[in-house]
């Protein structure tokens, strides 16, 4: 993730990585498909995608955490994020509340283990269906998650942009600047207004999450999250138009990705695709 300002020197490999899986209780199938951008760093995009029993129940946990500035906090986040989560006493009775403090923590402890994870920082959003029947979604920064019902797109996101939040960051005592390059940071820094981490720009940030549901019903068709280098060059329903006519998530996760490519997107892009029905 380019987000903060920096020369990032083309790489002239890419590395992928796809996989699928499905649900134990009903047709809901998953894949994904992460491309290494051009950046000259390792891969700072990870995910999670896999169903598990908890509690009796079935979750479906879908995850892209778009780092920056390193990988340690994408990947501590990989390993916490759900699991703090699901150890809120109340997750099934006030799922939205669970998700709000599960956030903080995490970054609360992120931020404790600053010298070991280091100054880096964390995009995220997460899904959490379940048993194939309520889903619950929250984001922090501009990795996104769009849901397709009778083929449109609809988006489940909020995209934490610096001149949307510009007050807020003022009022803190930072300041959004568009200097150096052309695109809006914090601080001339960071690209996102929210984001796990990134202590040295924290008091000037958020890491409060917007939290969304939805009841998955038979017209609901799919769900795609992903990082913000399938975004920069692609519409939400451009994005639903593609994934929709591939029945394979797995293959409609690559699909999206290469098209970015094509695009010359040059971040890295992760891609995750949950088909609810055959």
């Amino acid at each position: 993730m380019d987000r903060l300002c920096c020369f990032k020197p083309a790489s002239a490999t890419q590395v992928s990585n796809s996989g699928n899986g499905k649900s134990h209780m009903g047709p809901v199938k998953y894949g994904f498909s992460l491309v290494k951008g051009k950046a000259n760093h390792p891969m700072e995009d990870y995910h999670v995608a896999k169903f598990v029993q908890f509690r009796g129940q079935e979750l479906g946990l879908f995850a892209i955490y778009d780092g920056h500035l390193g990988d340690t906090v994408p990947t501590y986040l990989q390993r916490h994020l759900f699991s703090n989560i699901l150890k809120e006493d109340d997750f099934w009775t006030d799922p939205n509340s669970c998700i709000v403090r599960a956030y903080e923590t995490t970054d609360q402890a992120i931020l404790s283990h600053s010298p070991d994870l280091g100054r880096g920082g964390s995009t995220a959003v997460t899904a959490i269906l379940i048993n194939n029947q309520k889903l619950w979604i929250a984001n922090v920064g501009d990795s996104r998650a769009v849901l397709s019902r009778r083929g449109v797109a609809i988006q489940m996101t909020v995209d934490h942009e610096p001149n949307t939040e510009r007050g807020i960051i003022e009022n803190k005592g930072g300041f959004v600047s568009n200097m150096p390059g052309d695109v809006a940071r914090v601080n001339g820094q960071l690209a996102v207004a929210r984001a796990f981490g990134d202590k040295n720009l924290k008091s000037h940030l958020r890491s409060d999450p917007d939290v969304q549901h939805d009841d998955i019903d038979p017209e609901t068709e799919l769900l795609i999250l992903a990082s913000d280098g399938l975004w920069k060059v692609m519409a939400n329903q451009e994005a639903v138009d593609i994934a929709i006519r591939i029945k394979d998530p797995q293959k409609a996760a690559k699909q999206l990705a290469a098209e970015a490519l094509d695009r010359e997107s040059k971040d890295d892009i992760s891609c995750i695709v949950v088909r609810f029905k055959g």
